[in-house]
């Protein structure tokens, strides 16, 4: 969706509320940073199992 699609969807005043909250809301943990990267930079990336698993049955 683009940006004008969202602007004609919600409307300018949602929009502007929208982002006075984001303002308002405090920066991200380096914790909560550090545990939402792996899903950010790559969202669809199966995470392997730990090496001393069994394999999954076929």
């Amino acid at each position: 969706m683009t940006r004008a699609e969202r602007l004609a969807l919600l409307g300018p005043d949602v929009v502007e509320h929208i982002r006075k909250r984001v303002a308002a809301a405090p920066p991200p943990s380096p914790e909560l940073i550090a545990a939402l990267r792996p899903i950010l930079t790559n969202p669809a990336k199966r995470r392997t199992p730990p090496a001393d698993s069994a394999p999954a049955a076929a």
